[in-house]
């Protein structure tokens, strides 16, 4: 439901001693770090695709952005030197402002920015139409109102399909919806959003 859009850095990354990404989506953005830099993940999915990518020591911190300020913390000194956070236009500030209150040095670069579908896929409102989907999921609210905004003449056919958020703020949003039941992952991560599936 959101298009990606790397944003190219003006200006070479800086030198530091860890990178942070709270999302797959800035890795794009990295090709001019070196691999050796440690990287800190919000979760396991995008610590995989890091090491997919090049990066040698990877942590994830297996939950959400406070979990990443706190692995961080424990892993890193302030006085070793900044901190590179890698997230998409608009993303990371509490995160940023977290790392700061805790006295570290933090040089934030917009990696990506996303913009809403205008329209469902032909694949997507096909299935809606025929009743082959059972589960949405729902990755962030922006993925969210986007969907609440192609939805459409076809909001009817949600009465059958099971909504799965990854977090409260998610399902807040998806609630203007009439599906048949909403729920939300333990933890706002891509493993216990897929849990829900099972």
């Amino acid at each position: 439901m959101l298009v990606v859009a790397p944003t190219p850095w003006q200006h070479p990354p800086p030198a530091v001693q860890a990178i942070l990404v709270t999302s797959a989506n800035a890795l794009a953005a990295l090709s001019g770090c070196s691999r050796a830099t440690p990287l800190f993940a919000v979760g396991d999915a995008t610590a995989a695709r890091a090491t997919a990518e090049g990066f040698t020591r990877v942590f994830s911190a297996g939950r959400d952005a406070a979990a990443l300020a706190e692995l961080v913390a424990q892993r890193c000194t302030a006085d070793d030197g900044a901190l590179l956070l890698a997230s998409g236009a608009g993303l990371g500030l509490e995160l940023a402002a977290d790392l700061r209150r805790r006295g570290f040095r933090v040089v934030r670069r917009v990696s990506y920015r996303t913009c809403p579908a205008r329209q469902l896929s032909a694949d997507a409102s096909a299935a809606l139409v025929s009743g082959e989907i059972h589960s949405a999921m729902f990755f962030s609210a922006a993925s969210a109102y986007a969907f609440i905004g192609c939805i459409n003449d076809q909001v009817s056919l949600l009465a059958t399909v099971e909504a799965l958020a990854i977090s409260p703020s998610t399902a807040r949003a998806l609630a203007v919806l009439p599906w048949r039941r909403i729920r939300v992952a333990s933890n706002p991560n891509l493993d216990e959003l897929v849990a829900l599936l099972s």
